[in-house]
């Protein structure tokens, strides 16, 4: 619930023209498509048919849209599976950075990219997900701003989101919710 919220409070503020998004979840880009134009891309196209809302395939490790054009872009709860066989993809070890690399590569001079991924004490759970430190996971993102990060902790506290949280409770997690704001310069 929170990571889907913080984004479309962020795309609430920055209004842009379009939204491109990469294999985030459905309510997320069904509902923010009431207030922005949303492309939403998966590795299985979604059947959806709402105004504002335009779905289609997407690798997200051979993204065929042209460097820097996209001005607003997503991939939330989505890179930490690339790559690990789970959801009938190339076991590739190596698989998260590629499709970073990719959402780095497409994304325009000035845009922002919305990303949230499991953060705490780092590693990979089998063939499901990996879960990343916050240093690591931010160098993999090198030459872009972070704008904002927030923490959704793990536990069974509601806390909803912290804004800016110190690495080292961040790095304490078991399964924190980590969402990056970038902005390529």
């Amino acid at each position: 619930i929170y990571h889907p919220a913080w984004a479309a409070r962020i795309l609430a503020k920055t209004r842009p023209p379009m939204h491109v998004d990469v294999s985030s979840t459905l309510h997320f880009c069904s509902i923010v498509s009431a207030f922005v134009p949303v492309q939403f891309y998966d590795f299985r196209p979604a059947p959806l048919v709402l105004s504002g809302l335009a779905t289609g395939h997407a690798d997200l490790t051979r993204l065929t849209w042209p460097a820097a054009s996209i001005q607003s872009l997503s991939c939330m709860h989505v890179i930490e599976h690339i790559g690990l066989g789970r959801y009938g993809d190339a076991l590739d070890p190596h698989g998260d950075r590629r499709a970073v690399g990719e959402l780095v590569r497409v994304l325009a001079s000035g845009g922002n990219l919305l990303v949230a991924v499991p953060v705490g004490i780092g590693r990979v759970m089998f063939n499901a997900h990996r879960i990343y430190w916050y240093e690591e996971f931010l160098r993999y993102f090198d030459g872009l701003q972070l704008v904002e990060f927030a923490l959704v902790p793990d536990g069974d506290a509601n806390e909803g989101l912290i804004y800016a949280p110190a690495p080292e409770l961040v790095n304490r997690q078991s399964y924190g919710c980590g969402c990056f704001w970038f902005r390529k310069p």
